[in-house]
């Protein structure tokens, strides 16, 4: 709540379905990495909160706390616009047609033009044409959207979760197993951490051209996340780096990526092919929309992703961003527990992680933080968001390269 709302109005509740929600997550991953190796308790709600404690961010209404995204109205309905790249003000004026003068002379001028333009634009027609260029926009639904969940023999988690045929693989404990970790920024980082808490060798895999975005911002929130990894930098610009990666791919008990599914399939990797052909046990595909279906290819960030899965909550003026790019952190939980509950079940999997289908999972009315609240009476006061201590240092770039290539028998 101390981060969600207007600056200058008054605190407002969470969706409904919010906390419990986040709850379910932090018990599975409580129970199944108890039961794979070190148990694992995780303050779901502060998770949201972290990266605003460490930064120093506020609350801004329909303004994102980072800065980087907006919530802006069409014609029929709100678009939550995120323009955290310098490429993504420089294909403005192909989007909408505005003039370029008004992106290069500021930021506010930029946003101003594109208050503008969308103000006549159909929502989901900027939405298409914003796919088309790489943009990372999302409409705000009108109705709830329909949550995914994991079927059975997993637990009912808020990830697609496929089978994948191939080779048993023989039990073993966390603590004996490898987890490749090639995402970036939070969700995915988040899952790997975690996975490392509960005891599993985690290393993480950059391009040495362009490696994780987050080395760029606060260290304690790098190392907060990726603390105790080991770093592996590989030159995936050159055919040699990429038949590195491939080998480590092969020697992974579980692989996470957050990569949109053509960057891979341009490379020839596959993920259900990777695990089926006595590859991990399970691969962890954490996109915006989804690997399948219209949005397979959609860029998004946590606050874009959030507004597409309705994650927000609501005054008489209109939506507010809700926490902090609060798909990120949500999506980092559910992929965790969803992967700690495959590696408990047994077999092959392929989990594809939504970040909009999570905060889909989490979103509902606006719960009441006045005179009719639970508590009896307005809240005028919350705690401020908090950040767990970082335990161990994020590693340097290819800090371990030699060292983990050698150890898992990978020649480069």
């Amino acid at each position: 709540m101390a981060i969600t709302g207007r600056s200058d109005g008054p605190l407002l509740g969470p969706p409904d379905r919010l906390v419990d929600g986040l709850a379910g997550l932090a018990s599975v991953v409580r129970d199944r990495s108890a039961s794979l190796g070190v148990p694992v308790d995780v303050d779901a709600i502060a998770l949201l909160g972290e990266r605003a404690a460490i930064a120093g961010l506020a609350r801004r209404g329909q303004t994102s706390c980072g800065g980087a995204t907006r919530l802006v109205r069409a014609s029929d309905g709100w678009l939550a616009v995120a323009l955290p790249r310098p490429e993504d003000r420089e294909l403005l004026p192909a989007w909408l047609g505005i003039d370029a003068g008004d992106v290069d002379r500021d930021a506010e001028a930029a946003w101003r033009a594109v208050v503008a333009a969308l103000a006549g634009r159909r929502a989901g027609d900027a939405v298409e044409r914003a796919s088309l260029l790489g943009l990372p926009v999302s409409q705000l639904p009108d109705e709830p959207v329909a949550a995914v969940a994991a079927a059975p023999p997993l637990a009912s988690l808020p990830v697609a979760a496929t089978t994948v045929p191939g080779p048993a693989p023989e039990p073993r404990p966390l603590a004996a197993m490898t987890v490749i970790d090639l995402s970036s920024l939070w969700a995915g980082p988040l899952c790997g951490s975690i996975l490392g808490s509960a005891g599993a060798r985690v290393v993480k895999v950059e391009s040495t051209r362009r490696p994780d975005g987050s080395r760029a911002g606060p260290r304690r929130f790098f190392d907060l996340v990726n603390g105790g990894k080991r770093s592996v930098a590989l030159d995936l610009a050159a055919d040699d780096g990429w038949k590195v990666l491939r080998r480590l791919l092969a020697v992974a008990d579980v692989v996470i990526e957050g990569s949109r599914p053509r960057v891979l399939e341009q490379r020839g990797i596959v993920p259900a092919a990777v695990v089926a052909n006595a590859g991990p046990r399970v691969w962890v595909s954490i996109t915006g929309h989804g690997r399948t279906g219209v949005g397979r290819d959609r860029v998004a960030f946590g606050d874009d992703a959030a507004v597409a899965g309705g994650l927000v909550v609501a005054d008489a003026s209109g939506p507010c961003f809700c926490a902090d790019a609060a798909a990120d952190p949500a999506a980092g939980l559910a992929a965790a527990a969803a992967c700690l509950d495959a590696l408990a079940t047994g077999g092959r999997w392929l989990l594809d992680v939504a970040l909009a289908g999570v905060a889909a999972s989490l979103a509902g009315p606006t719960l009441i933080a006045g005179d009719d609240s639970p508590t009896g009476g307005v809240i005028t006061e919350v705690a401020p968001p908090r950040a767990r201590p970082a335990a161990l240092r994020g590693p340097e770039l290819g800090e371990h390269t030699a060292e983990v290539l050698g150890g898992l028998g990978v020649t480069a």
